[in-house]
């Protein structure tokens, strides 16, 4: 294994230990598990039972529920018992936060619970507390004391266990002594498994969930080599972003992080944790996993995978280290091209698609936070003056004949410029085909005579089934050579929905933007797309009027998501469940409709007090349900304004916003 997967230049799947839940076996190569959690209360068995067949028609293979208490985890009986009675046998999982009563009364019905390190029996007061070496382990004493019970249970019962850790729910003991990082979120699980193995207890499933895609693959990954470092085996893995939020964006995120590990290999089940109904999940996890039920060809090289060195660390970010070609690379963030060469006659008009409103009463530009940085208009040169920010990529012909050589910038393929008479001065685009049968780019002929060029921006794509491999093992070709010129990544999609054109996209470029690899994005599609197409009715929320402006939104998201380049408001909210103390759906969007045009600003909605101040990790402000009606808000993870009435709480948000200086009018 190299470091946390089989091969990091080919698809192939992580070998993990074999887990039964129910009937359902998970791990050890069996087909990755899509899952649910429900959304109704607990208490209400007859609401809980009908959206749960709803989330098992949907495709759902397993169905989580809450339990909070002692009340909620002995009605699971009833639910259970309902859902046989109607025939419907998929296993349950209880959910388990605070409470180890519920969680052994929860062992005994159903066929799985899952417990979070972090609340089951640790403090969490958001205090540091100082340990010596001999009270640290006097706690983990006292946390096998609470804990070895459950395990016995699950042991006598055949119920399986998911150990749960979330970023955001660290205890103050983990906290104090590993801060707030993938390495304590590592350790936070694996003192429970510890525990568990020395009971003989294996029928566990792990999981490592971030809102932050970029922390979350991390702790994936330290979670896998400390196993197998100190088992020499590995448990199946449960994958999630959590509190995605919703629409596009929570789309974008999930596919970020669970995409980027699937890639790998890594995962045996998921979740996709969207702030809408359960049911709606389960076609987004659908969409990912089924990229890895087809066949999976090598990514080119399989043979050199042993002795490929890795010129990078895979367990901390880390950006790639280039030069500056103009706007692209160094220090700067990542550039967006639009792919516009389809159209036929591009005016002023087609640019607003992609961030540019022209008003003729001022003959003036305005230019919003998304806005592309260059468009490919292929052989076309436009007749009309350009917005300020705005460059042209075209083919070498049309370059040769543009008058504004400071617009304007030609794009070869890299035999193309070795071979070219003439050359931009400042920046000249190179697009490179890795590791594909179709060029000579596997000798490198090309890449030595074009490298470490001062004009030169590079441009990586890859005809393989499983690109996102071949392209990263062209980075590692680059970073091993140090060739430090600025990278764009290419993709194309094939798919046809608009999910599936999202998760690809985000897959693709995201797990790559994740390493610290590429200066720049350019989305698009290897099939006729028409606007139907990307189109969904019911979910979206971003503006989608034709498909250049749903592909510019996508690779605007994908950086957001990767925290690479900041133009939204980002939004942390929980996909809701029976702890929810106000409609999370109808909430959200009304706050996003107050504050989405805060640039940089992460705001968190959480449901319950239980999830809430931890699970909103790392936003700068949270609104969080407190108690029916009621409503506290924080700043950062201090609390600011305690019990607020839910039907001002949404303006008291933005009050808070402005007397901390964050708020900007529109």
């Amino acid at each position: 294994m190299q470091l946390y997967c089989e091969s990091i230049i080919e698809y192939k799947r992580l070998k993990t230990r074999e887990v039964k839940i129910g009937d359902l076996l998970i791990g050890n190569f069996h087909p990755i598990r899509v899952q649910t959690m429900t959304t109704t209360d607990t208490m209400d068995t007859i609401a809980t039972v009908e959206q749960s067949i709803r989330c098992i028609e949907a495709g759902s293979e397993l169905v989580r529920i809450t339990a909070p208490s002692k009340n909620e985890a002995e009605n699971l009986l009833n639910i259970k018992n309902e859902l046989h009675k109607r025939g419907y046998h998929v296993p349950l999982v209880a959910d388990i936060h605070f409470t180890p009563n519920a969680a052994e009364i929860a062992a005994r019905i159903v066929e799985k619970v899952r417990v979070n390190p972090g609340n089951y029996v640790d403090k969490k007061k958001f205090e540091q507390i100082d340990y010596t070496d001999a009270e640290y382990a006097e706690e983990i004493d006292r946390i096998r004391e609470r804990f070895t019970p459950l395990v016995k249970i699950c042991k006598e019962y055949g119920t399986a266990m998911r150990i749960g850790t979330n970023h955001g729910s660290l205890s103050d003991r983990i906290m104090s002594r590993y801060g707030d990082t993938p390495i304590g979120m590592v350790e936070s699980a694996m003192e429970f498994l510890r525990i568990a193995r020395a009971e003989t207890y294996h029928n566990i499933i792990l999981s490592m969930k971030s809102s932050n895609p970029q922390v979350m693959v991390q702790a994936y990954r330290l979670l896998i080599k400390m196993m197998q470092d100190e088992f020499g085996e590995i448990y199946p893995l449960h994958l999630g972003v959590t509190e995605a939020g919703d629409g596009e964006d929570g789309r974008i995120k999930s596919a970020v992080g669970i995409g980027t590990l699937l890639e790998d290999g890594i995962g045996d089940t998921i979740r996709v944790s969207l702030t809408e109904d359960p049911e709606f999940e389960i076609p987004v996890c659908k969409d990912l996993v089924k990229r890895y039920s087809l066949p999976n060809p090598s990514a080119g090289g399989a043979s050199d995978s042993e002795n490929l060195k890795l010129p990078y660390s895979a367990f901390e970010y880390q950006r790639r280290e280039t030069f500056a070609v103009d706007n692209i690379g160094a220090k700067q963030v990542p550039v967006v091209v639009a792919d516009l060469s389809k159209i036929e006659k591009i005016t002023p008009t087609h640019l607003q698609s992609i961030g540019y409103t022209y008003n003729e009463a001022t003959d003036k530009w305005a230019i919003s936070d998304a806005a592309a940085d260059y468009v490919f208009t292929g052989n076309q040169l436009l007749d009309f003056e350009l917005p300020g920010t705005l460059k042209v990529i075209v083919y070498p012909d049309a370059w040769f004949e543009a008058k504004d050589k400071a617009k304007y910038f030609p794009i070869y393929s890299d035999k193309g410029f070795v071979e070219a008479a003439i050359t931009s001065d400042k920046l000249n685009f190179v697009m490179v085909d890795c590791f594909s049968d179709e060029t000579t780019i596997n000798d490198f002929t090309y890449l030595d005579k074009l490298a470490n060029n001062k004009s030169v921006v590079i441009c990586l794509s890859s005809t393989n089934t499983n690109a996102m491999q071949s392209v990263r093992r062209m980075f590692a070709e680059f970073m091993n050579r140090k060739i430090q010129n600025p990278v764009v990544l290419i993709t194309d999609s094939g798919w046809q929905t608009p999910d599936e054109h999202l998760i690809h996209f985000a897959t693709e470029t995201g797990a790559l933007f994740l390493e610290g690899m590429g200066d720049g994005i350019c989305l698009g599609y290897s099939g006729a797309m028409q606007l139907e197409n990307v189109k969904a009715s019911g979910r979206t929320y971003l503006e989608v009027k034709d498909i250049y402006q749903f592909t510019n939104n996508t690779a605007f998201s994908i950086l957001q998501a990767t925290r690479t380049r900041i133009s939204k408001t980002e939004y942390i909210s929980c996909p809701s469940c029976g702890r929810t103390l106000f409609d999370l759906q109808e909430t959200t969007a009304k706050i996003r409709a107050v504050t989405n045009h805060l640039k940089g600003l992460k705001i968190a909605i959480m449901g319950c007090i239980v999830n809430g101040p931890g699970e909103m990790a790392d936003a700068d402000f949270g609104y969080v349900g407190s108690g029916p009606g009621k409503i506290t808000l924080y700043k950062g993870k201090e609390v600011m304004k305690r019990n607020v009435n839910s039907e001002v709480a949404v303006e008291e948000l933005i009050n808070l916003i402005k007397e901390n200086g964050s708020w900007v009018e529109e």
